[in-house]
């Protein structure tokens, strides 16, 4: 499968033609929609999804039952959920989002297992109770501290990860974070850039 990271928390996976894309929010490319033949979200900030992009696209989006997303019609999806998209295999799983401060924001958040090897988390450091091969970790966010993202990528202990949610980090910033992960994990750690692919 080819995975693809586009800005911030947005990821193209491709596999025999077929296409979904995850959190295509506001910062992210409009290239990374393009051929897509489902999106893939994970809560309703616009930093994971694009209203008024999506609005457009006119291809199956799958959001939380319980987001409040105006202006798009969504297949409501709940955590437990399997269900297929364009041929990948989707498990839902978490709830709600990672609290901020003072318990906000409190809205649905689901990460998404695709093909039973790929996590995208969205905004929340849920474990899921099945391996993960593949797993993409928020990086940085005003709801995590770097330590809980460590934590996180060794509760899971995938085969590899790389970072999401890392569109307000500044290089030197980034650095940072990149050197830890690859030190303080074992899960062959590697960045990838907005539009960089393997």
């Amino acid at each position: 499968m080819r995975i693809t990271k586009y800005t911030h928390a947005c990821v193209r996976l491709e596999h025999e033609g077929r296409v979904v894309v995850i959190d295509p929010g506001v910062w992210s490319e409009p290239a990374a929609l393009v051929g897509a033949d489902a999106v893939l979200v994970t809560h309703e900030h616009a930093d994971h999804i694009d209203v008024l992009r999506l609005a457009g696209l006119g291809v199956p989006v799958y959001a939380p039952a319980d987001a409040n997303i105006a202006g798009l019609e969504v297949v409501g999806v709940t955590a437990g959920a399997d269900f297929t998209v364009a041929d990948f295999r989707v498990r839902a799983v978490g709830g709600r989002h990672a609290s901020v401060h003072g318990g906000r924001p409190d809205c649905a958040n689901l990460g998404y297992i695709v093909d039973e090897g790929i996590y995208h988390p969205g905004d929340s450091l849920h474990v899921p109770d099945r391996p993960v091969e593949t797993l993409l970790v928020p990086a940085q966010a005003s709801w995590v501290k770097t330590t809980e993202v460590l934590d996180f990528v060794n509760a899971i202990d995938p085969q590899r990860s790389f970072a999401i949610h890392d569109a307000q980090i500044n290089e030197r910033g980034l650095s940072s974070v990149n050197a830890w992960l690859a030190e303080e994990t074992d899960n062959g750690y590697r960045y990838l850039r907005p539009g960089e692919s393997l």
